[in-house]
């Protein structure tokens, strides 16, 4: 396989965002390209594509002018025979056009292939179902964000398939998908993936996956392993305050470590539950139900013990953030029911007794987005501050938390930059250590690996069995199932649907 190295520097308002040396692209492969969230893949990979405003950003490829790059045959070729999915579709879509005129705009005006690319991205749905999201307006909530993800992918199919047709344009190709995965569940990943591989099967191409979803290795290994010697897996990792590196991951890493986790290991604690919910409640007039079956037909009551783990499923916009929420006391459910460490709390519970005995107290929530609960212009350590500590944490107290899950020392600077300016990595693990900092019997961690690199997924892993030992008890929900999977006990999985 050939590959190009490139050194990418990349600037703004006086201050450096991301530099690297070694950014290589192999050509006619597909690349996986990991790391933490924030750590600058994205942005690389646009600089590259000829995607960024030279008004806006002072870029250096190869020690060239970006100017220069986004005039070289090269880029120029690859932004005519190409397609870049974004990670968030929202920001592709346009909300004045509908759907089926933004899949045949422009380059891809062409409808071959066209339906037969949506029917597989639908599962081969009925074309009613198909037509009627086609005819929509892109709206915040309407389509889905997991449809908007694929009408995004399937207008890169669609250049994939005018790329390699028998009347395709000749020139180099750089295919990016950003986070494609990230609005899918693990049956439409899997799709997606199938789809890509069949159509590299067919004719070779270079694409370019940048992903957090480490799971993906084993769909690799397990359905397309016939391809391996195109796979490529790469792994950002940081060398500096904004310098980066591109490193070889080796995929037998993390098949071995999530071979090797036997889950948490559960001490039978006896006595009565920690928590006990009703498996029937009712928010925003929709009657939800938990399960403990799969299939959903068995309704069962959820209880977490002392020292227990357990993992609440259910496919993505279903209702589990707002179950942690009715717990936490932050959404107030029409019929509810919870035993909460031997006192009943229901739907008809005032506010105060969150207020008074559970926040911070006796449970904590650990946010799905690090950006809605941290304060992004206090510091590190102003993070911190404020928190019901049962001991008043020292400095040296803060330092020792903060290295559980961050590498290197600890030193006053980094405790003096503000949170807006780390990486999404970083602000998740510092969304994660300020819940664990209070030690409550109770902790709800709602989709805690988001944005992590492997080495952190490992380190919270570990922090989280730890603690659990210790006598915590965690309530997991995350759409990292293959994880949690061989972490949790398959006793303590429940199922969460809408009735």
């Amino acid at each position: 396989m050939n590959a190009s190295s490139y050194a990418v520097r990349i600037g703004a308002q006086g201050r450096q965002l991301v530099s690297v040396d070694n950014f290589s692209v192999a050509a006619n492969a597909i690349t996986f390209l990991f790391g933490e969230s924030g750590i600058g893949k994205s942005i690389i990979a646009k600089a590259l594509y000829g995607l960024l405003n030279p008004a806006e950003f002072d870029i250096a490829i190869n020690n060239q002018p970006y100017r220069d790059h986004l005039n070289d045959p090269w880029t120029r070729a690859v932004r005519h025979n190409s397609f870049f999915v974004f990670q968030e579709p929202s920001s592709h879509l346009n909300p004045l056009m509908k759907i089926k005129d933004q899949l045949r705009e422009g380059s891809l005006v062409s409808t071959e292939h066209e339906q037969l690319i949506l029917e597989q991205l639908w599962e081969k749905a009925p074309a009613e179902t198909i037509r009627s999201i086609t005819n929509l307006f892109p709206k915040p909530y309407r389509p889905s964000g997991g449809e908007k993800q694929r009408i995004l992918l399937a207008m890169a199919f669609k250049k994939i398939s005018a790329y390699t047709g028998k009347d395709a344009a000749t020139g180099p190709a750089l295919f990016v998908f950003d986070e494609p995965t990230g609005s899918l569940d693990n049956t439409y990943r899997n799709l997606f993936l199938t789809m890509l591989f069949n159509r590299f099967h067919e004719k070779k191409f270079t694409a370019l996956i940048i992903t957090h979803d480490y799971s993906i290795i084993s769909e690799v290994y397990g359905s397309h392993r016939d391809l391996s010697p195109h796979v490529l897996y790469h792994e950002l990792s940081r060398t500096g305050d904004a310098t980066v590196a591109v490193n070889d991951f080796s995929p037998q890493s993390y098949l071995g470590w999530l071979s090797s986790i036997t889950g948490a290991k559960q001490d039978a604690t006896g006595g009565k539950p920690l928590l006990t919910i009703k498996p029937d409640f009712t928010i925003f007039n929709k009657k939800m139900r938990v399960c403990g079956d799969p299939v959903a037909k068995t309704p069962a009551p959820l209880i977490i013990g002392k020292g227990e783990t357990v993992y609440l499923k259910a496919q993505s916009g279903v209702g589990k953030t707002t179950l942690a929420k009715i717990v936490m006391g932050l959404y107030k459910a029409q019929n509810f029911s919870m035993d909460f460490m031997d006192r009943i709390i229901d739907h008809t519970s005032p506010q105060e007794v969150w207020q008074q005995e559970i926040w911070g107290k006796k449970a904590g929530l650990v946010f799905q987005h690090a950006d809605e609960a941290l304060n992004l212009q206090a510091t590190v350590q102003e993070t911190f501050a404020g928190l019901p500590l049962r001991t008043p944490l020292t400095m040296q107290g803060l330092k020792q938390r903060l290295e559980e899950l961050f590498e290197g020392e600890i030193t006053d600077a980094f405790l003096s930059k503000k949170v807006a300016f780390l990486s999404g990595g970083q602000k998740q693990r510092l969304n994660l250590l300020r819940t664990l900092i209070l030690d409550t019997s109770l902790i709800i961690l709602d989709e805690p690996l988001n944005g992590l690199d492997f080495a952190s997924i490992k380190k919270v892993l570990a922090l989280l069995e730890k603690k659990r030992r210790q006598g915590a008890s965690f309530l997991m929900i995350s759409h990292n199932e293959e994880i949690f999977d061989a972490f949790v006990e398959k006793t303590k999985v429940y199922y969460l649907t809408a009735l």
